[in-house]
């Protein structure tokens, strides 16, 4: 891997682009029905559901693998969406965060490490001014990701029918402003 290809690095993570060899770990990962419903999309059923995934939705300029330094390996994706983009009604100067990792990385404090250097990266690198999250009510733990990093419940609630199942569940929405 070229360095250049580096977005962000933590102790333990490194942020890059997706590539097409990496179809099979992301099917590995993808396709546990745990993960993906968490996240809005369903379990992927295949290698090459993957490989689109990666070069349809993945390969847009802001959202990258979150690649394990120890074993060099994606173990989930981490984004923005900037306004337009956003499943929130968001300003020009902000964006929406999103994320998932892998079920054997679970509460390993990878997401947390990964989302504050996600943040620190939108306000000092992009200068956006507002950042947002959301999540589903019945993943309370990526909730709680969100306010150890400093994200308040702005006591919104949206029903997203664009997201797998997101006409059966809310999603909480979280703000995170920048702070001189």
């Amino acid at each position: 891997m070229v360095n250049a290809d580096i977005i962000i690095e933590t102790k333990r993570l490194r942020f890059r682009p997706w590539a097409d060899s990496d179809a099979e770990a992301l099917f590995k990962y993808a396709s546990d029905p745990d993960v993906g419903p968490r996240a809005g999309w369903p379990p992927h059923q295949s290698v090459d559901e993957s490989l689109k995934v990666i070069r349809e939705i993945f390969s847009n300029g802001h959202t990258w693998a979150l690649e394990l330094k120890e074993t060099g390996e994606p173990i989930g994706c981490m984004g923005y969406y900037a306004c337009g983009e956003s499943n929130i009604g968001i300003g020009e100067e902000d964006a929406e965060l999103g994320y998932w990792i892998a079920k054997p990385y679970w509460n390993q404090g990878l997401c947390t490490e990964a989302l504050r250097a996600m943040i620190n990266w939108c306000f000092n690198k992009k200068g956006f001014q507002t950042l947002w999250a959301d999540f589903f009510v019945d993943n309370p733990a990526s909730g709680r990701v969100m306010a150890k990093c400093g994200f308040r419940d702005t006591g919104a609630v949206n029903w997203l029918s664009n997201l797998y199942r997101g006409d059966e569940r809310p999603v909480k929405v979280m703000r995170l402003d920048y702070a001189l």
